[in-house]
Order: structure tokens, then sequence, then C-alpha cells
């Protein structure tokens, strides 16, 4: 018997995704200001193409996009849906949360690949150096998402997905196996390539006997934030995802509601990239730092924020203070 509760998408626990509402709108309250600050700073104060931060500024761009979502993810949950009652809405929302997610992981994982080449591999052609620079490969990047983001418009994923559930067509059974397949790869595959980078960025900063030892625990705590924080809000959501589609295809109905409401409070846990990246990956960067507290900040607090060999107005945060403030190559540098 299939739990009809489940499948036409209700809530198992109104209570429960009234609090997950309660938690996507202090995301939202938190990160549109954040993420519009972050922007504004980033085109009129730092100058982002001046100073090869185009992937760090499509990051932030893949954040906005998941930060206008939230307020239709909080309006479906504190009306005790799991998404919206419309199919179009709902793919919608679907196509816009897939290509956030995978637009983020794509463009940090570049990112620590040309810290890996730049530090690791010191001295050799680094061709991620190369490419990062170019506009162009930053709109092909979002081109080749698109292929592996819109078979989550041909059937419902977050609730609907009939694995396990029902007889299905050739042709669903094909496209939630790939959307499946999609979902997990995009996220195991950096998470191993981020490993990878960030013990090896770690050993060759410890390595290092030249400068200062500030400026080197710096650069280490910007390698392992991005595994951190790329742990926290994609791996959990992935491994409750991999439970549920387990206890979906052994039709363990009773396990599944529960299954389903730690799944959907791990994917809210997701929605904190929106609030993290900037933080993490933006504020490693000195000259987009000191650009941003000159920028928000008021003047006592500038002071004990900005080095005073580094401190950049608002208006002179470009390429040449960023190279003054930057011992080792930082994340977005």
């Amino acid at each position: 018997m299939i739990n009809s509760t489940i499948d036409n998408c209700l809530t198992p626990n109104n209570a429960t995704y009234q609090v997950f509402s309660w938690l996507m709108a202090a995301e939202f309250i938190l990160g549109l200001p954040l993420n519009l600050s972050v922007l504004f700073v980033f085109i009129f104060r730092f100058k982002f193409w001046k100073n090869n931060c185009i992937f760090l500024f499509n990051i932030v761009v893949a954040d906005f996009l998941l930060v206008a979502c939230l307020p239709f993810k909080i309006h479906h949950y504190q009306h005790n849906l799991r998404r919206s009652s419309s199919n179009a809405i709902c793919k919608t929302m679907l196509f816009m949360l897939f290509l956030n997610r995978g637009a983020s992981i794509a463009f940090l994982v570049t990112l620590s690949l040309d810290r890996y080449f730049s530090v690791v591999h010191l001295g050799r052609k680094n061709f991620v150096k190369i490419i990062k620079k170019s506009p162009q490969i930053s709109v092909v990047i979002w081109l080749l998402l698109l292929p592996l983001t819109v078979p989550t418009m041909v059937n419902t994923f977050e609730c609907c997905n009939s694995h396990g559930r029902e007889v299905e067509t050739f042709f669903h059974d094909v496209t939630d196996t790939f959307r499946e397949i999609v979902f997990f790869t995009q996220i195991i595959f950096p998470f191993f390539i981020l490993v990878y980078c960030t013990v090896h960025i770690v050993n060759r900063l410890k390595k290092k006997t030249v400068g200062e030892k500030t400026k080197l625990r710096k650069a280490v705590f910007a390698v392992m934030s991005v595994v951190v924080v790329f742990s926290v809000c994609f791996l959990p959501s992935t491994l409750a995802r991999a439970a549920l589609l387990g206890v979906r295809l052994n039709k363990m109905e009773d396990t599944e509601r529960t299954v389903v409401q730690v799944y959907d409070g791990l994917m809210v846990l997701s929605n904190a990239d929106c609030l993290l990246d900037p933080l993490v990956y933006c504020f490693c960067h000195s000259g987009f730092k000191n650009a941003y507290i000159s920028t928000f900040c008021p003047t006592f607090l500038q002071k004990g924020a900005l080095k005073p060999d580094s401190s950049v107005t608002p208006a002179t945060a470009t390429a040449g203070t960023a190279a003054k403030t930057t011992f080792l190559p930082t994340l977005a540098n």
C-alpha cells in the first residue's frame, strides 16, 4: 500500500515543518542583505573583473539565486506542503535550486584546483589560473550545468520521485535514475577532489619556512574551511537522500515518514550555503575583506579589523591593494 500522504507531498508532521519554515525565514532574513552587500562591494568597490575574482563572483551569484527561492519554500512549509501544488512552480524551483547547487560546487572545485596548483605545484603552468581570468569560461560552466539540471523538471524530485513507489514507464525510470546519479555524483566526486587538494595544500603550507606564521595559519584556514563548509552544507543531505531511497525501495513506509523529515531538515541546513559562502570564500580574500569592511563597518571598527599596511577605502579596493594584502595565494585570488 502506498502512503498517500507522502505521495501527495503533504508534510508528514506539520509542527516539524513549521520549525523548518522559520529556520528558512532566518536564513532568508540574514542571507538577502548579506548577499546584496557582497554583490554591491564586488561590483562597485572591489571591481572583481580587475582582481581575477570572476569565479568567486559566480559563487555569489549562485547564492543569490538560492536566496531568491527561499520565500517560496517558506510559503509551502507554512501551508503544510513539501512542494508547490503547481507543477510549473515546483519544476522551476527545482531547476533553480539544482542550478545553484551545481554552480556553487563547480566554481568552488575550480577555485580549489587553482589553489592546489598554485601552492603545491608552484612554478608549473597552471591552466586553471589561465581559464579563470576569462568570463567566457564562466558562461561555459553555467551552460554545461543545464543538461544536468533539466532532468529535475521532467518529474518531481522532492517528494513524488517514484523510485520503488509505483510502476513507472521506461522513460520516467531512466529520468529518475539519471537524476539520482547526478544528485550523488555532483557531491561525492567534488568532495574527494576537495579533500585531496586540501590535504596536499595543508602539507605544503606546513613545510614552508619563509613568511609570517599568522599569515600561514590564515592560508591553511582558508583551504580547510572549504571542506568544512562543503561537509556541513552538502554531505548530510546527500547521505539522507541515500537513506531515503533505500527506505523507499524496501517499502518501509512507517520509517519513510521519519526519514523524509530528516532529509527535508538537512536540505534546510544546506541552504546555509548562501550564508557561509560569503563569509568563508569571499572574506578569505584580503582585498575583498578590506573593501567590505571599509564600505559597511563603522570607523571605530575598521581600526581593529583592517591592517595598518593594507587598509583600503571603498573607492580604492583594486588589484594593487589586493596584491599588497596577500601573502600566500588565497582562495579567491
